[in-house]
């Protein structure tokens, strides 16, 4: 599988072609996750457009795929050519100041490609948490690919030890923070698409111990196998924050909604974001 990723991208794209009709007509690969997701997100919407939505998701995720897997043969030369970061001067900023950066992202767009394109800009310096797979092969498969351009990779268990030890250390350490929480007692619950949603509450906790400035990471497709990583400021790392207030969290969910809204099939409709209800 592997060798795939030494063809060059716009092969691997025609390979996506033909993956997206796999998925969409003959395995239905999670149909009715990805319709019932869309039909609650955005009931505003008529069915003929739900539909519309439904066939973009799975060209975007057809494309997803092969570009995550591209991962383990591209060079720094051709990340820097398709992957352009807008706003960088607000790592540099806090870098300088000798800060530990919380860089928020969600599953929009080509999520996989952030970290590895941070790590070719930012060399030495893009750590990412993860959540450890189960399968031993998959574990190894994406640690492989997630790293290939340098990243260092965090288990989520361990975030919180890692802060400790590189305290004060300049860096960016990378989360997708709207996955869907396993122990809700911790986490943060709001208005998200039309449905209440829980989300993880990290980002508050660190930043308010640790005084990390906070920063929103969109990737934007321009064109096929070419994207914009669009950074915003959340937090500067100035102002005391409450944790138990989720003013972060908050922040991030309203990011996220609002770049849903404005590229619906390019986000990961196949995953079950809403399978818990509060209070059970």
């Amino acid at each position: 599988m592997l060798g795939l990723a030494h063809l060059p991208l716009p092969v691997l794209h025609r390979l996506a072609d033909a993956l997206y009709l796999l998925m969409r007509f003959v395995l239905r690969y999670r149909q009715r996750v990805v319709l019932q997701n869309l039909r609650n997100s955005f009931p505003e919407k008529p069915e003929a457009e739900i539909r519309r939505l439904q066939h973009g998701f799975y060209r975007h995720f057809a494309d997803v795929i092969v570009e995550i897997l591209k991962l383990a043969a591209i060079s720094p030369a051709e990340t820097r050519q398709r992957v352009q970061i807008r706003n960088a001067e607000l790592f540099f900023k806090h870098f300088e100041a000798g800060r530990t950066v919380l860089a928020l992202g969600s599953h929009i767009g080509n999520w996989e490609w952030i970290l590895p394109a941070g790590a070719v800009y930012f060399p030495g310096k893009a750590d990412g948490v993860y959540k450890p797979l189960h399968n031993p092969f998959f574990e190894d498969f994406m640690l492989r690919l997630r790293t290939h351009t340098g990243a260092r990779l965090i288990p989520m268990r361990d975030t919180l030890r890692d802060m400790l030890r590189l305290r004060g250390q300049p860096r960016s350490l990378s989360m997708l923070s709207d996955q869907s929480p396993g122990g809700l007692e911790q986490t943060y619950w709001t208005d998200f698409l039309h449905q209440d949603t829980p989300f993880y509450t990290g980002a508050d906790k660190l930043a308010a111990q640790f005084r990390c400035p906070v920063l929103y990471v969109n990737i934007v497709r321009q064109r096929r196998g070419y994207y914009d990583i669009i950074v915003e400021e959340l937090h500067d790392g100035e102002a005391p924050l409450n944790k138990d207030a989720h003013v972060i969290t908050e922040q991030f969910a309203r990011r996220v909604e609002r770049d849903i809204r404005a590229r619906p099939a390019d986000y990961l409709w196949s995953h079950r974001r809403w399978k818990h209800k509060r209070n059970g």
